[in-house]
């Protein structure tokens, strides 16, 4: 049997020296399935398997009747620099919030850390529990009205990603079921189907997630654990108000439902609600990171786990490999002390409003319906018709802009709406404007316009 996977492999590697060599570009077409199953020698069936690979690995987008797309995407692997500049890519899809001067406000900690005297007790094991200043300054930087978690509840990882990975690995098994909002973070998805988790949407409204969803998931077949965003969703950016929160929280109470709260980008939210955790300490761990407020490069991830979860957490760290390294979790736990990352947070606050401000005077005041917070770094942009999304994706990536699509975040299978997420915070601040105008001129101009030939 033809190993789809292995073709898809060689596919995105010979697609992505295309792109290197100028031989494609974003946005072009692939040649139909069948005509690639003709000149590999395959059945048409694995063919078919092998551009559903691609479309799942981000490296194309695909609509029926119009065709497979290349994206201008992180899913091929050699992509050239995603910068605006010199005919690259203006990247709309990923939320790097780096500031470009913020080295130098790292910089100095760092260079302390390099001595011998301080590096030498770095080299060890850091372990998964930190030590009492970092489980205090990181106690202090997650702390929101009246709410702060217990500095002995905290646990840390490489990355969020890693901290998500690892709630997942303790607290619900293979086939079991997990909630997660209709449209939800697509690497937690990933990683949760990864781990052979059933996931099941949840009907969501302009507060979040619905308790009658919930409720009607949990009275069908139980769920096991909850995967939800409440502060600027991910990709919606709609924040949950207190009540809803409240009644979330009684609810899983209710139901013995325990809950994986991200946070990631609460730090956005200048007045964010208490979370989920206030409500039901017993039952909710809290995610977040430093990925966000710091970068994704010098970053660190952190969870607020209730003592009855807690040595089930730490040893899925453990056994994941997800432990944060000495190095980082010194240099993170100095910048938390000193104030560079209280620094860095009001910075990258003004900075989300301005480039929020500047996507809704540009789209929404063409005409085009957005959604989410004006705090966030990121806004769903519903498409006028007669636009698909991945028709979008493609027809942005032939003019080197990357978005992505709603069924790129949709939590389960079936239509997901016609809409694409628009992330604000990578391209440089010139650059981010003639993106924005270029959207509003394909929006409007229609797919007919657009299309290739």
């Amino acid at each position: 049997m033809t190993d789809f996977r292995a073709l898809a492999d060689t596919l995105a590697r010979s697609l992505a020296d295309d792109l290197t060599a100028g031989r494609r570009k974003p946005g072009d077409r692939l040649p139909p399935s069948r005509e690639y199953a003709h000149r590999q020698g395959i059945a048409p069936s694995t063919a078919s398997r092998v551009y559903a690979e691609l479309v799942r690995r981000g490296v194309a987008v695909g609509e029926v009747g119009r065709g497979t797309f290349l994206r201008a995407a992180s899913g091929l692997p050699s992509l050239p620099a995603r910068e605006a500049d010199a005919g690259g890519i203006v990247d709309l899809e990923v939320n790097f919030c780096v500031l470009p001067d913020q080295a130098m406000l790292l910089a100095p900690a760092l260079a302390r850390l390099a001595s011998p005297e301080a590096m030498q007790p770095l080299l060890s094991y850091a372990g998964v529990t930190g030590d009492a200043a970092s489980r205090e300054a990181t106690a202090r930087l997650m702390a929101r009205a009246g709410w702060m978690p217990e500095p002995e509840s905290l646990l840390f990882a490489g990355r969020g990603q890693q901290a998500l990975s690892a709630c997942f690995t303790a607290l619900i098994a293979p086939g079991e079921r997990l909630g997660l909002e209709a449209m939800t973070y697509s690497l937690g998805k990933g990683i949760a189907l990864r781990l052979g988790l059933q996931t099941v949407p949840l009907a969501m409204d302009d507060q979040g997630v619905r308790p009658d969803a919930i409720a009607a998931a949990h009275a069908a077949h139980p769920l096991r654990l909850l995967y939800l965003q409440p502060d600027l969703h991910n990709p919606l950016g709609t924040n949950m108000p207190p009540s809803r929160r409240r009644e979330v929280a009684e609810l899983c109470r209710s139901l013995d439902i325990s809950v994986v709260e991200d946070s990631v980008y609460g730090f956005l939210s200048d007045d964010a609600a208490p979370p989920l955790a206030a409500h039901a300490p017993e039952r909710v761990v809290l995610v977040d990171s430093l990925s966000k407020r710091v970068a994704p490069g010098m970053t660190l991830g952190f969870l607020s786990a209730p003592p009855a979860l807690r040595q089930r957490l730490a040893a899925a760290l453990r056994l994941g490999g997800w432990a944060a390294q000495g190095f980082a979790l010194a240099a993170a736990t100095a910048w938390m002390q000193e104030g560079s990352v209280d620094a860095l947070v009001l910075r990258k606050r003004s900075d989300a409003r301005q480039r929020n401000a500047l996507a809704r005077q540009v789209l929404g005041g063409g005409g085009l319906t957005l959604r989410g917070d004006p705090r966030a770094y990121h806004l769903w942009l519903e498409l006028p018709d007669p636009w698909r999304a991945e028709t979008f994706v493609a027809a942005a990536a032939r003019r080197r802009i990357a978005v992505s699509p709603a069924a790129e975040f949709a939590a389960g299978p079936g239509h997901a709406p016609d809409a694409v997420r628009l992330a604000l915070a990578a391209p440089r601040q010139a650059a981010l404007c003639p993106a924005l105008e270029a959207l509003l001129e394909l929006a409007l101009a229609g797919p007919d316009a657009s299309a290739v030939g």
